[in-house]
């Protein structure tokens, strides 16, 4: 009996490894990941601006807009949990593509279940590209639901639409 669950105990710590997740550690890995992720969506769009302008959009509110630390809390009758998440942007800048990546790093409230990426887990990215005629081309790998004060706004920005940033605390 004794040998059985040791043997039924060992078996089950040999499939643990399978169960783990692996969260994406950069860019490239979470736009590959993205397409057949649970919750996540792809969507692409075309804006009536030059590139140029629109990666000088991303450089100026991305930084000033989405590098924060939000705090937040809920409560039930059971409960209560405080929950305090660094966003941080990056921005690059080609001749061929621009990159606005968000990260989020949950500093309290969260227990981080995989190895965290420096800047936090990837939480979407908006990759532009240039196109004829002043066009450009957005492409956005991110969440299907939950972030849209995010996706607004980088929408937003893309369209020359600057004012303002969004309100995390609305997440």
């Amino acid at each position: 009996m004794l040998l059985r669950k040791i043997v039924l105990i060992s078996s089950l710590m040999a499939l643990l490894p399978a169960c783990a997740i692996q969260h994406p550690q950069n860019a490239d890995e979470f736009r590959q990941a993205a397409p057949t992720a649970f919750m996540a969506r792809v969507e692409s769009f075309t804006v009536d601006r030059p590139f140029k302008d629109v990666a000088n959009s991303f450089k100026e509110k991305a930084p000033k807009c989405l590098n924060v630390r939000v705090k937040t809390t809920s409560r039930t009758s059971t409960s209560y949990q405080v929950i305090v998440t660094r966003f941080t942007p990056t921005v690059k800048v080609t001749k061929k593509r621009a990159e606005l990546h968000v990260q989020q790093q949950h500093e309290q409230g969260v227990m981080n279940v995989s190895k965290v990426p420096d800047g936090g887990y990837y939480l979407m990215i908006a990759d532009a590209y240039p196109l004829a005629n002043n066009k450009t081309m957005i492409e956005m790998f991110r969440p299907s639901m939950g972030f849209d004060p995010i996706v607004n706004a980088i929408k937003d920005w893309a369209n020359g639409k600057t004012e303002g940033c969004p309100d995390l605390t609305k997440l």
